[in-house]
């Protein structure tokens, strides 16, 4: 799961990024219109929190136009204007939810992930490989009937890597798909991570493996069988 937070104080954006990434959501963070709309046309998004007092427009300009575009990604609109009629005008434009400043970490996590359930139709069904099993939604892995405790670095590896099992995950890939607006992960970075993960994963019969194939990246497969193409 990766979210966009729009959001002009750099406080806010700080306070915010550390409660989304502390669950585990891979996050973006930008402080204007110009540079969420440049965001949203280079990056696919789960979900959107958005404030509407932007530096150089209305966050509902962003709204509109996304929902004009026949955008359905989630917004969950985060901003000061709590007057009923502001929420209105919110949902009006086509947001999901409104959560009015100042909120509580716990009911923004909560109502993110209500929203990410309903996100269209289902479209991130849990991942499956061997007995690996990992819930895109609530960020849950397990094996089988067991939780397996991982860092919001890794909960993220693993999730690129059993959407693309039994394929290889170019190593440049992982590193883009990892990275975020405000600091790039590097090669050493990239082997940090998946050699915590492979190390998450030893006490548990999941059936699989993650190889790294040298000079082009990394393979999750299913213990018994052929690596794919």
């Amino acid at each position: 799961m990766r979210l966009l937070l729009v959001e002009d104080s750099a406080r806010l954006r700080e306070l915010t990024g550390d409660t989304v990434r502390a669950a585990g959501w891979r996050l973006d963070a930008v402080s204007s219109l110009a540079e969420a709309q440049d965001a949203l046309a280079a990056t696919r998004y789960d979900l959107v929190l958005l404030d509407l007092g932007l530096p150089d427009g209305d966050g509902l300009e962003l709204l509109r136009g996304l929902r004009r575009a026949r955008d359905s990604t989630p917004v969950l609109v985060l901003t000061a204007r709590g007057a009923v009629d502001e929420r209105i005008a919110g949902l009006d434009a086509g947001a999901d939810d409104y959560l009015a400043k100042p909120f509580n970490n716990g009911e923004l996590l909560a109502r993110a992930r209500a929203l990410l359930r309903r996100a269209p139709l289902c479209a991130d069904p849990v991942l499956e490989a061997g007995l690996l099993c990992f819930d895109p939604a609530t960020q849950e892995a397990r094996c089988g009937d067991e939780a397996i405790a991982l860092a919001p670095r890794e909960r993220a590896a693993l999730e690129i890597l059993l959407r693309h099992a039994g394929r290889v995950v170019p190593k440049r890939g992982l590193e883009e798909k990892l990275s975020e607006f405000d600091g790039e992960m590097t090669p050493n970075a990239i082997e940090v991570v998946l050699s915590r993960l492979r190390r998450r994963l030893a006490p548990f019969d999941t059936r699989t493996a993650i190889e790294t194939v040298r000079g082009v990246g990394y393979l999750l497969r299913e213990t018994g069988t052929e690596p794919g193409p």
